[in-house]
């Protein structure tokens, strides 16, 4: 139950974070787009800036006044450089125009020659007869433009605002106003009061005769050093373009007009990570001081940041009820924020996953190691009560023959061997028992010390048989022994392997029931790498060991279920001290068994190289 809780509450974190992550990074590609703007925005403002279209809206300035300040914007940005680069306005602009419209005959359009220093009658380009024949129908009345801007001349303004007028651009903070943008030539545009015919603030607004200024900007410019020099300046890094972007102008006939990749354009517009319209529309307009109208545009939370508009300075002449803006349109390199977040959230949920991984394995091992040490408690305490069972059946014999002669019950001298006879054997399973715990307790810690040399496997079985042959013959055992002729040696410890040896034999004559029958084996088998090994297998008739105890019988203090509740003597060690004596001999001890058919217990000896010489003086002896 608590990991299903920390999992849920994984999943949420996870899901939490990752919306938080795709929102920070779209508030941060919001800010950098703003940015972008705000850079084009100082491009095209710096043009009318330069062109001094200030609050009297050109009523006292003469034709060649514009003139004179398109000479000074093209001189001295020729050779000024600003922080980031050299000035882009000369180049930006391609021709400025003035459209008379103010007079009763036919208008006239005006260029501004730089080379002839003029102003010369032009015919309407192509391009421009739209933009004109607008202007031309709205003079009488601005509408938009004029309507939201209030004609003051510069000491009005200056008097109105406490002298305050200057930004921090170092400008009057109106001197953008007025100015609108047309997307399809491009160009910007600015009513102007008739030069010839000055007069106060206060005359009304269809009695001003109206002139336009029209400034002709070059797309080309705009396409190879505006945008790909912005692009690089808010969306770059050591390693290039952190982003895709593209400046499209939509509408019926959608154009590209700028792309930073080949392949990124028009057709991706559907699968973006955020639009900007880059011009407003005129109901968008703000008015006032460049870095005041930028501070009110704010990061927008949640999903605002992938469809919106930036702050409008110009806005845009609109032909039709439609807006058909120039739009940003930008996707991260990698994918869709949406896909990063997404990895972010799949990242989190492996890790999430991994650690709760970890803290289930860590409770399982936990509890393994509890239910070991509950098991490992038990049988420690079955040990203490069949070894105390097993000191006390002797102890109890021989304190009653004791008693005995001390009670004057002993008579006879034939008396007297018999009761010393259960006394000695009584003694003797003592010190058996005792010996074995010692002798688990050595291989337990390590302590044992074998002295390993090559021995005949003919002379380990005669000293087995003479230190278990009382115990087989009194029980009554037919002990079978079949030996393989011409056995090789092998190595190990004699009173070791004669240890392992009678412990298989005591175990074969505990467990096999009424069937007095143990057969001893011994042969040899070729291994792995061509090696040989000899085999000694000590077989018995007994009840048989089933399939699930076979692999706990090796394990210290463990018996069987079914050989507890028979009450059958035993500790639980004789078979974990022979499988460690038989590895401490580089061999191993293997088991096969069947219900109801018996056990087949063999030790595994690895054969002894050139060691005739050494076992022609070998001399088997008991231990």
């Amino acid at each position: 139950m608590l990991l299903v809780m920390v999992a849920v509450l994984q999943y949420r974190w996870a899901t939490e974070l990752s919306a938080a992550a795709e929102v920070r990074i779209g508030s941060n590609l919001q800010s950098l787009m703003t940015r972008w703007h705000r850079d084009l925005y100082d491009e095209l403002s710096a043009i009318c800036i330069a062109l001094q279209v200030g609050p009297d809206s050109g009523a006292h300035d003469a034709w060649n006044d514009y003139l004179q300040r398109y000479a000074d914007l093209n001189r001295t940005g020729a050779n000024h450089e600003f922080a980031d680069g050299v000035n882009t306005s000369p180049a930006l602009i391609r021709d400025i125009y003035i459209w008379q419209t103010s007079a009763r005959a036919k208008p006239n359009l005006l260029r501004l020659d730089l080379d002839a220093k003029n102003l010369e009658d032009s015919s309407v380009p192509r391009e421009l007869e739209t933009l004109l024949a607008r202007l031309q129908a709205n003079s009488s009345n601005l509408g938009l433009s004029l309507r939201a801007w209030r004609f003051r001349s510069p000491s009005e303004s200056e008097h109105a605002d406490g002298g305050n007028q200057i930004s921090s651009f170092g400008l009057r903070s109106n001197a953008l106003a007025g100015w609108q943008f047309d997307q399809n030539i491009p160009a910007i545009v600015h009513p102007m009061v008739h030069h010839g015919q000055p007069f106060d603030s206060n005359t009304p607004v269809s009695r001003k005769a109206i002139d336009w200024l029209v400034v002709v900007l070059n797309i080309q410019v705009i396409q190879k050093r505006i945008l790909p020099d912005l692009a690089i300046r808010h969306f770059g890094d050591r390693d290039g373009l952190e982003y895709k972007l593209a400046v499209v102008a939509t509408g019926n006939r959608p154009a590209l007009i700028y792309s930073s990749d080949s392949t990124f354009g028009i057709n991706d517009i559907g699968n973006l990570d955020s639009t900007m319209k880059i011009f407003g529309s005129a109901a968008d307009y703000v008015t006032g001081d460049f870095l005041q109208t930028a501070n009110q545009s704010r990061v927008s939370q949640g999903e605002e940041w992938r469809n919106f508009s930036a702050p409008v300075w110009f806005p845009v002449i609109q032909y039709s009820s439609r807006d058909e803006p120039w739009e940003l349109i930008v996707q991260h390199r990698t994918g869709p924020v949406t896909a990063i977040a997404r990895s972010i959230w799949h990242r989190d949920l492996v890790t999430g996953g991994v650690v709760l991984l970890l803290l289930a394995g860590n409770m399982g091992l936990v509890l393994f190691a509890s239910h070991r040490a509950q098991k490992f408690a038990k049988v420690q305490m079955d040990f203490v009560a069949s070894v105390s069972h097993e000191l006390l059946t002797p102890l109890a014999a021989i304190y009653c023959t004791g008693q005995n002669f001390t009670d004057g019950l002993v008579q006879t001298k034939t008396d007297s061997i018999a009761h010393g006879s259960i006394i000695t054997s009584q003694a003797r399973q003592l010190t058996d028992l005792v010996k074995q715990i010692l002798l688990f307790a050595s291989t337990e810690n390590g302590t044992n010390r074998y002295n390993l040399r090559p021995l005949q496997v003919l002379g380990i079985l005669q000293a087995v048989r003479n230190n278990i042959g009382v115990l087989v013959e009194g029980t009554g055992f037919d002990v079978e022994q079949d030996v393989q002729a011409g056995l090789p040696y092998v190595m190990g410890d004699l009173s070791a392997l004669s240890q392992c040896l009678q412990n298989l034999i005591s175990n074969a004559v505990k467990y096999s029931g009424e069937n007095r029958w143990i057969g001893i084996s011994a042969s040899v088998h070729e291994v792995k790498n061509h090696r040989k090994e000899v085999r000694i297998s000590v077989q018995d008739h007994g009840s048989g060991i089933s399939s699930s105890e076979l692999a706990h019988i090796f394990e210290p203090f463990y018996r069987t279920p079914e050989v507890v509740d028979a009450q059958i003597h035993g500790t639980g060690l004789g078979l974990a001290v022979a499988k460690r004596i038989s590895e401490a001999m580089g061999g191993r001890l293997s088991v096969t068994s069947e219900m109801g058919v018996g056990s087949t217990f063999t030790l595994h000896l690895p054969v002894a190289l050139n060691s005739d010489a050494e076992m022609a003086s070998f001399v088997p002896q008991s231990i």
